[in-house]
């Protein structure tokens, strides 16, 4: 409501959790104000991708900074699908490669919360992640072509309203969401009966609260 109030023509990046609800919160809420816009609303899950990077880079023995793994779906557990399949650049991956990653990078926040022994969670690589997506859809705002992140944002490409895939950037937000395509067999599977299904009730969620709650 503040953001409809002071800037009602602001990008709003979402990246409170849960993700997966919160965006559909704030989007009922700027269509309540009759200012909603779905170019400029974002759920932000760049970490999935950092954390993709940093962990396929570890098992091909590369620079994280070097490659680039995209990651569709939402941004919470079996709903983060790595695209594993489609690596820039290409890396060799087994099967058992494919399905302990795609693991790890959905259980990965958990791992965090393990390793500090319930003393926090992932702060400096969520502070990492906001700072790589506001950073990059400035530049986009200032003119600069092709700025394509992973964002999780109202979306057409699937039969979900929130979907989580590519999206170019420009001065207007999301110029385009990108479809995906040639998907492995693996990645289907996990999209039809994992991804979708969890996404469809966490979105629920969001609108039910925001229609009783807010």
């Amino acid at each position: 409501e503040g953001v409809v109030d002071v800037c009602p023509k602001a990008m709003v990046c979402i990246i409170s959790n849960p993700v997966n609800s919160t965006v559909p919160i704030a989007a009922e809420v700027l269509k309540r104000k009759g200012c909603y816009d779905p170019k400029r609303l974002f759920g932000v899950s760049t970490l999935d991708i950092v954390r993709a990077n940093k962990f396929v880079a570890e098992k091909a023995q590369m620079d994280p900074t070097k490659i680039n793994v995209f990651c569709i779906g939402g941004h919470s557990g079996k709903t983060i699908l790595p695209i594993l399949s489609q690596v820039e650049p290409k890396v060799s991956l087994s099967e058992e490669d494919i399905v302990a990653l795609t693991d790890r990078i959905q259980n990965a926040g958990t791992e965090v919360v393990d390793a500090k022994a319930g003393g926090g969670s992932a702060t400096l690589s969520m502070a990492y992640a906001g700072f790589r997506f506001a950073s990059s859809l400035m530049r986009a705002m200032s003119g600069e072509k092709d700025v394509i992140e992973c964002s999780y944002v109202p979306s057409s490409i699937t039969d979900v309203p929130f979907f989580a895939s590519k999206v170019r950037l420009g001065p207007n937000g999301a110029e385009e969401v990108i479809p995906f395509e040639n998907l492995s067999e693996f990645e289907k599977d996990k999209l039809e009966k994992e991804v979708k299904d969890d996404l469809r009730s966490a979105i629920t969620k969001g609108v039910e609260f925001a229609t009783s709650s807010l």
